[in-house]
């Protein structure tokens, strides 16, 4: 079975790629390359024995999406990782986003709608919840005003395909709300690959701790949090792509009630930044050069989910603890850097 994959070479789309073809589906990577590159392919091809088919693409020109779905036909569902995800980026360059994030999914959609029976899986966020009202935030907690134009495309998004659903019975549909994705593939051939300065906190850690950052800025320790950090949950890149696997095998075997549903994706249990420095510091036996400085604007204090619902109705559990997922990220740091 041929299954899309948008954004296929980036951090989440590659190991998504890996468990896909592990479980014999056949996977086509659309991604332009403007946030990855083509070489994780041959990490890819290390771990599973194939090379997915790899085509380069932008998906914001519509008569190339609509070209691609007359050449693969036979494409069954498709997983949309592909997305700007920057959140100060967003802030300076909004319509770039709307079009990038907004635009490529109505166009994906679209193509999807004329099918006698197609699943799609986004990739959402769990910034659609902003500071929750409760902790842990279930899938029924309000979704907040976005604090930031890459939130609202997620928000937006969700919306879309909520509402295109409901006028397409041929087409089913799960949004995934994942919470904090780090770490890289036990095998050291993929991981993350921040272009320029990282946007997460854990690549920035290893970066740091290789030395290609000279100090990590810590955003604030007087929050109430039990040492005054920000609190996060940080979920093991591999959880995460086997939960994508999870969520398509739902769709293909029509065992959703409605042909739209959300699941948040995380361990439950929340970790302070200086938790995840401590963790770092304890898989590598390294010190790390961090400051408390001032908070950041639009950031919230605690976010940790509740994963009930994707542990029953999935059947799916992230198994990875802090340590773990925090090791491998530290093995892959210091790889690449050789």
């Amino acid at each position: 079975m041929k299954i899309l994959v948008t954004g296929g070479v980036g951090f989440i789309g590659s190991h998504t790629v890996v468990e896909l073809q592990k479980e014999g589906f056949e996977v086509v990577i659309i991604d332009d390359l403007s946030n990855s590159s083509v070489k994780v392919l041959d990490g890819i091809a290390a771990i599973t024995g194939k090379t997915p088919i790899f085509e380069k693409l932008d998906l914001r020109e519509k008569s190339k999406v609509q070209d691609f779905f007359i050449k693969h036909q036979d494409i069954a569902g498709v997983i949309h990782f592909a997305a700007s995800k920057a959140v100060g980026e967003s802030v300076e360059k909004p319509l770039l986003y709307y079009e990038n994030n907004l635009g490529t999914l109505v166009y994906l959609l679209q193509e999807l709608s004329k099918k006698d029976r197609a699943s799609f899986i986004f990739s959402s966020s769990c910034t659609v919840y902003g500071q929750a009202d409760k902790m842990p935030i279930t899938e029924g907690a309000p979704v907040k005003e976005a604090e930031s134009p890459y939130g609202n495309t997620k928000q937006m998004g969700e919306e879309i395909i909520r509402d295109t659903c409901r006028v397409t019975p041929s087409l089913n549909a799960i949004a995934l709300r994942y919470f904090n994705p780090m770490g890289a593939h036990p095998s050291g051939e993929i991981g993350e690959l921040p272009i320029g300065v990282p946007q997460n906190l854990v690549p920035f850690i290893t970066q740091t701790g290789i030395g290609l950052r000279e100090e990590l800025s810590v955003f604030g320790d007087d929050y109430p949090t039990v040492d005054g950090t920000c609190i996060r949950d940080y979920i093991h890149v591999v959880d995460l792509a086997k939960a994508h696997v999870a969520a398509l095998q739902r769709l293909l075997n029509d065992k959703n009630k409605e042909n739209y549903e959300v699941f948040n994706l995380g361990t439950g249990k929340g970790s302070s930044v200086l938790e995840v420095i401590q963790s770092f510091e304890r898989v590598s036996g390294k010190k790390l050069n961090y400051k408390i400085v001032d908070k950041r604007e639009g950031d919230i204090t605690s976010a940790y989910a509740d994963t009930l619902k994707a542990n029953e109705v999935l059947g799916w559990k992230a198994e990875s603890t802090l340590d773990e997922a925090m090791k491998s990220a530290w093995e892959w740091e210091q790889k690449i850097r050789k």
